[in-house]
């Protein structure tokens, strides 16, 4: 079983909030949810705004790309975009690869987040937690 990692990095690339926890199979907009109702809870300062996938739904304060409209890089390649939707989407594309890139930083500094999981599931989330009470600010 694997499992769906929340989490928040800040433009320095560094964590200010996990959350781990949920199967893998879990929707990102039950999980994100979560985070805004618990103890501890993912807070949004005051005027900041999150980025989030299209998966996360409309929400107040965060940042999702139009839907049905051109989102990823490799689909402007060849010709930029064409109007100011699709830059959107491009803009919001290429600071998501910069959160898949602290991801992939760990992956390849701590092999065992990179390995097809043979733990139970709640030790999976304990070496999450461990990874990261490291370098969470």
């Amino acid at each position: 079983m694997t499992q769906n990692v929340l989490a928040s990095i800040t433009f320095d690339l560094k964590f200010s909030y996990v959350l781990a926890g949920w199967e893998g199979n879990a929707h990102d907009s039950h999980i994100l949810s979560d985070a805004l109702s618990r103890p501890g809870r993912l807070r949004i300062l005051e005027g900041k705004y999150y980025l989030a996938d299209a998966g996360d739904g409309i929400q107040n304060r965060y940042i999702t790309p139009y839907r049905g409209v051109q989102y990823h890089l490799k689909v402007f390649s060849d010709q930029g975009p064409e109007n100011a939707k699709k830059v959107f989407n491009l803009r919001h594309s290429s600071l998501q690869i910069a959160i898949e890139h602290i991801f992939g930083i760990l992956k390849k500094r701590f092999h065992v987040l990179d390995v097809e999981p043979f733990w139970n599931f709640q030790t999976q989330v304990d070496i999450v937690w461990l990874v990261v009470s490291f370098i969470i600010i």
